[in-house]
């Protein structure tokens, strides 16, 4: 954990910095979510949803775009390999 979430835990008070890339608008996990992972671990695509204050639909396309892009650079990764062989 990184010391901003830390310090966070130790005061046991939400985070102020909304200019941190980890800060949430969710209070019951101190605005971060690397508090949010740690305290929950793994979530439901409905639970992140609930914190980011998206829909259900709406994560679920965000996780397909992220896993074509993962697959398309696996996929481009390995031809490059194959190539060089």
């Amino acid at each position: 954990m990184n010391n901003c979430a830390e310090e966070c835990v130790k005061k046991k008070k939400s985070c102020r910095k909304k200019s941190c890339r980890k800060w949430i608008d969710y209070r019951q996990d101190l605005n971060c979510t690397e508090i949010a992972v740690q305290k929950n671990g793994a979530m439901t695509l409905k639970e992140v949803g609930k914190r980011l204050n998206l829909s259900y639909v709406r994560i679920t396309q965000l996780e397909k775009a992220a896993l074509q892009k993962m697959r398309k650079k696996a996929f481009t990764k390995d031809s490059t390999n194959y190539y060089n062989e």
